[in-house]
């Protein structure tokens, strides 16, 4: 059987793909990650969250299925306020500043 080849990527696949603003991109999914882990968590439906979040339920669909293209991450980061959590945003110089300054969500 013979192997295929691969190429090792660079960590964000919005970049790897080649779609613009891949860091803002890859921002989005963490969020959107972090925000259906919090509806799945409490048992919350599409319809449920859609009422909180104040858009319709369709939007949250395809939010959840990764067209988030019409959420900014201010808009993001205001569901997963309603979700309960705090949002605390730290800007600090980089630590190598040789390395390109980084986007980071945890």
């Amino acid at each position: 059987m013979k192997r295929g080849t691969y190429e090792v990527g660079s960590g964000n696949v919005f970049a790897d793909i080649g779609l613009p603003n891949p860091e803002e991109h890859l921002i989005k999914a963490k969020l959107v990650y972090k925000i259906h882990t919090l509806m799945k968590n409490r048992g919350l439906k599409q319809i449920e969250a859609a009422e909180l979040f104040g858009v319709r339920q369709p939007d949250v669909s395809k939010m959840l299925r990764g067209d988030f293209r019409q959420f900014s991450v201010e808009r993001l980061l205001r569901f997963l306020v309603v979700l309960g959590q705090d949002v605390e945003i730290i800007v600090k110089p980089r630590r190598d500043v040789r390395q390109p300054a980084v986007l980071h969500v945890s």
